[in-house]
């Protein structure tokens, strides 16, 4: 049996708000998370492989790495762990934070695609373009609607629905159990996760398990938490008119760091939108926040727990709580004691 640390110390500040609930190795980077990729490897070539972020005393480290060097497909384990070949030189693709993703997100989608048998679905309802494949997994339900594959391939899991006039552009990565709803245009680079809602227009967005953006409104250039539910009219920026470079909220330094010329929003788990919401470029929203009556852009930072506008109140913890259990029954996921303890934990560490 192989070990392999992927370690993240030092890292995971670099990924918040996303990684305020979750570690670094479970964050959605193409079709799988980086902890999800590095199983599929090793399956796909009957190694025992054990994943840890962290490792106590009584184990031995076959292999430790950086938890931020994401691995190719074609990676030879067995060459991996016997010599000390530099990541860069075996084709792994390091990020340093949460944009980093985005940019490198039709990349990461193609070689997941290469992680996945192909499976045969009935292409009799879709127009169909483009060379790249279309591949889906079991169940999946395609109605009226144009595919284009010209640029890169897109992958549909199983049980997702994509109804009639809705309009995919690869390389896009459709999770489990998630419906594309009547006329949503999704272009390429974007990665939605299992079991969530979407509808509207939405571009190099990637978006977790369970959040729904259900109705009109545009996101793009954004990373999106798990258990989000975005208003109808719900947008963001993600250029200024200016052409200027982008400024995001460094919630670990207290600092504003650029990205770039094009950034969305950064939105931690758990958060909810009113209707007709407009981010600002470049928004970072900590996770467990229900945002609404606000006039025009919201600003750049809303910090996590936040409860309203621009002159928000906290949360009621217990209130929250109460609310967070009515969404998971919703799609019939249990709310569990580690649950609640990572709510509690953060809440009282937050100002």
């Amino acid at each position: 049996m192989l070990i392999l640390v992927l370690n993240d110390d030092n890292l995971t500040e670099s990924f918040y708000p996303l990684t305020l609930t979750r570690e670094l190795i479970d964050l959605k980077a193409g079709i799988f998370s980086i902890k999800e990729k590095w199983e599929r490897i090793a399956l796909n070539q009957d190694i025992e492989l054990v994943i840890t972020s962290k490792i106590d005393d009584t184990q031995f480290a076959t292999k430790s790495i950086p938890a931020n060097f994401i691995p190719p497909a074609t990676l030879d384990l067995k060459s991996f762990f016997r010599d000390d070949t530099e990541l860069d030189k075996l084709g792994f693709k390091k990020v340093n934070y949460l944009w980093d993703i985005l940019s490198l997100n039709n990349w990461l989608i193609e070689n997941d695609l290469h992680l996945i048998k192909n499976q045969q679905c009935d292409r009799s309802k879709a127009k169909i373009t483009g060379e790249y494949p279309l591949v889906t997994g079991n169940n999946v339900v395609i109605e009226h609607c144009f595919i284009n594959t010209l640029e890169g391939p897109v992958f549909i899991d199983d049980n997702a629905h994509i109804m009639d006039g809705a309009m995919l552009r690869g390389p896009l990565s459709i999770g489990k159990d998630t419906v594309i709803k009547m006329g949503s245009m999704i272009y390429g680079g974007t990665s939605i996760g299992a079991n969530c809602i979407i509808g509207g227009e939405i571009k190099n967005t990637t978006i977790q398990d369970y959040s729904n953006k259900a109705h009109h409104g545009y996101i793009g250039n954004s990373f999106i938490g798990e258990w989000c539910n975005l208003g109808a009219g719900t947008s963001g920026s993600n250029l200024k008119n200016t052409l200027g470079e982008i400024k995001l909220w460094d919630i670990a330094n207290h600092k504003y760091v650029f990205t770039g010329k094009k950034a969305g929003v950064f939105m931690g788990d758990h958060v909810k939108t009113a209707i007709n919401t407009s981010f600002n470029s470049g928004t970072v929203i900590g996770p467990y926040s229900n945002i609404f009556e606000i006039e025009g852009l919201t600003s750049k930072y809303i910090e996590s727990f936040s409860w309203g506008g621009k002159y928000s109140k906290k949360y009621e913890l217990e209130k929250l709580i109460i609310e967070i259990k009515r969404w998971m029954e919703l799609k019939n996921i249990e709310f569990r004691s580690d649950n609640e303890e990572i709510i509690r934990t953060l809440y009282f560490k937050t100002k």
